[in-house]
């Protein structure tokens, strides 16, 4: 017969204190959704790795639709709303603004298991139109506006170029993603693994060498003026 000592230890993990079966539960469905993807994954299967039944699932979330919502909620909205607390309180440069935005999106997203959410959307969000909306307007959405604040406020303080911010943004994203997406997808069976780490830091020269504002009187300062001005003309840039 077990000792007193020890039978707290060697209690069901149904029996936990119930405070605990949501994380559970949103931790089980965070890996299945990011191994077989939204169709493939079963709210059975879901209660199965929590430890708890099918019933007890159903007191928390509806239906599949409800727990991946509170998953992406759990996982990804947390950390932006995180992230734009920071940006408000900021009040250094803002080259460092849009490093740290970049960088905190990596490590609170792209190099963790909910990562793998991009992967899904991209496959599954023509099938599930609904999710594909949740997903655009409480990740998608926010997030970017996070890169644009740190770019408009660049523009603002003399410290970036006037630049298109939503076509700048789209740019920096979609490079960013598509980190994301390879280290879900071919990065484990490539002979040529990607140094993420190298990527960021490359992808954030770039883009920070090409909004700092030019040199008054430099070359690349009145070719940006002659371009701006063509633009407004409605003229062709010459070639």
């Amino acid at each position: 017969m077990s000792s007193p000592a020890t039978a707290p230890s060697q209690k069901p993990r149904w029996e936990r204190r119930k405070e605990a079966r949501p994380a559970e539960l949103l931790a089980a469905a965070l890996q299945l959704f990011v191994e077989k993807g939204y169709a493939g994954t079963r709210l059975d299967d879901v209660a199965h790795r929590a430890g708890v039944s099918k019933g007890t699932l159903y007191l928390y979330f509806e239906n599949k639709e409800d727990l991946f919502k509170a998953v992406v909620r759990e996982s990804v909205v947390a950390p932006i709303a995180e992230t734009a607390e920071q940006i408000g309180r900021y009040e250094g440069p803002s080259d460092a603004l849009l490093e740290h935005v970049v960088r905190r999106w990596w490590s609170e997203y792209g190099d963790t298991t909910a990562g793998g959410i991009s992967k899904l959307m991209m496959a599954e969000s023509s099938n599930f139109p609904e999710i594909a909306r949740f997903f655009l307007e409480e990740v998608i959405e926010p997030w970017h506006g996070l890169l644009a604040t740190a770019i408009r406020r660049g523009i603002e303080r003399g410290e970036f170029r006037e630049v298109d911010v939503e076509m700048n943004v789209q740019t920096l994203a979609a490079s960013l993603v598509m980190l994301s997406l390879w280290k879900c997808s071919f990065g484990p069976c490539s002979a040529r693994p990607i140094d993420a780490a190298a990527y960021i830091g490359t992808t954030l020269d770039t883009f920070l060498t090409s909004l700092k504002s030019r040199a008054p009187g430099s070359p690349a300062d009145a070719t940006e003026r002659a371009n701006r001005g063509v633009k407004r003309s409605g003229q062709r840039s010459p070639r």
